[in-house]
């Protein structure tokens, strides 16, 4: 069996988060430099026109970098999320990584680390970026006592809604599954897809699976199914598995679901022909500053932690976790540069980050000062309050297990397998490692 790091992060971790903040991924897309110096490749997954915010803080770095570092040039790729990962993985197994490039922990991060494609990045936490980090977060980037990621952001999933339809109907944020059921039906008779879900990148559905389980049968049931401290045919697990066709069967997600990418489904959701979308609050800035999304639709959105199941669950456990985290190639020609290039990235990240984009950095930031809109300060405060984080399941997992779990998840909501299949496939992947 297979040593894993205990991946559900508690609240403590954002206790000190609290006290730290002060109270409070389309198409592909190249640019490039050039220069007589030396030259650090860069793959990101921030687009301009998915992610504009993140794309601009991120250029905007890249230019004081440049103009600090004389001699040395950042050659810039983008891509979306689904493309970037298909394409780290292609370049990984051919030895050519970008020198810098963005990674996510735990899971997806052994691999790269196993076949010793990414350097360790312990030097930089103990030197420039020492006790930058909120307590919690560059540790879910650590094997083997070594560290080769450091984090960019700290998210939670929560379900957006558009207050304004809810408003039409005489609706109101449920806290319980029946009061989410009846919203789903009352929002069908009146010809209003309820949910956004663009299924076809599979970890939106994941999403889904992750919080039911969390309700039915606690903070700490999935982990364990995968640390193999417990099994993923626990009843709960199982259960979970039944309420997600369930839902399927009341309709409660836009048509075609299971085809549509998640950047599809979050452009029905904007577009207003969908009322609700469970996303990571990495999303915040397009209900909070992103002045391209008209201010009515923006004053239009709220949320809420998803509803407890039958009586069982936590409104304050919350899947989530850090997010990306930039890696340094172990091959990489110009490794000292680019080291170099990720500590200045670090610095300058955190405040940019809350400012420019309305993200949580995964870095400490004195917020006092900080004019934050009204949503970024509820959603720290949930982080603050939160009784337990549970880490992306896709990223919990080996990479194996989590293409097994991914390709489940869609045949869970296409029906093409049944809750108990569902639960022992997942089961035979795991107890295989």
């Amino acid at each position: 069996m297979r040593k894993r790091k205990a991946v559900t992060l508690f609240s403590g971790i954002f206790l000190s988060l609290l006290v730290l903040l002060a109270g409070c991924s389309g198409s592909g897309e190249n640019t490039s430099g050039s220069g007589d110096g030396k030259t650090i490749e860069f793959m990101h997954l921030w687009p301009e026109g998915s992610s504009k915010q993140h794309h601009k803080i991120v250029s905007e770095i890249i230019e004081d970098f440049e103009n600090e570092n004389p001699g040395v040039k950042v050659d810039l790729e983008v891509l979306s999320n689904e493309q970037y990962k298909d394409k780290l993985k292609v370049l990984s197994t051919s030895n050519q990584l970008p020198d810098v490039g963005m990674t996510w922990a735990a899971g997806f991060l052994e691999p790269y680390v196993n076949g010793e494609k990414f350097a360790t990045l312990d030097d930089l936490l103990e030197g420039d970026l020492k006790d930058s980090f909120v307590s919690g977060t560059a540790e879910a980037y650590a094997m083997n006592d070594n560290t080769y990621g450091l984090p960019l952001e700290l998210n939670i999933a929560t379900v957006f809604y558009n207050k304004a339809i809810f408003d039409q109907y005489g609706l109101e944020a449920p806290t319980t599954y029946d009061e989410f059921k009846n919203i789903i039906t009352t929002l069908n008779e009146n010809g209003v897809a309820p949910i956004a879900l663009g299924n076809k990148d599979r970890w939106t559905g994941s999403l889904w699976y992750m919080y039911m389980a969390d309700r039915i049968g606690g903070g700490d049931v999935l982990t364990s199914a995968i640390d193999r401290s417990g099994s993923f045919e626990d009843p709960a697990l199982v259960t979970a598995a039944e309420e997600i066709q369930n839902l399927v069967d009341m309709d409660a997600f836009v048509r075609g679901f299971n085809g549509l990418s998640d950047e599809e489904a979050k452009s029905m959701f904007m577009g207003e022909q969908a009322a609700m979308y469970l996303m990571g609050s990495w999303d915040l800035p397009n209900y909070t500053t992103n002045e391209d999304v008209p201010q009515e639709f923006r004053d239009s959105i709220g949320y809420f932690s998803f509803p407890t199941v039958d009586g069982n669950g936590d409104l304050n456990s919350h899947v989530g976790g850090p997010g990306v985290g930039l890696f340094v190639a172990e091959d990489s020609d110009v490794k000292e540069e680019a080291k170099k290039f990720v500590s200045f990235f670090i610095q300058q990240w955190g405040e940019k980050a809350v400012t420019g984009a309305g993200v949580i950095p995964a870095t400490k930031v004195d917020a006092d000062s900080l004019d934050l809109p009204d949503m970024y300060i509820d959603v720290l405060n949930d982080l603050s309050e939160a009784s337990n984080i549970t880490l992306f399941a896709d990223v919990q997992m080996s990479a194996g297990v989590a293409q097994v779990h991914l390709d489940l998840i869609q045949s869970l909501f296409g029906k093409g397998v049944t809750p108990d299949d569902f639960a022992k496939e997942h089961e035979d992947a795991l107890s295989k490692e």
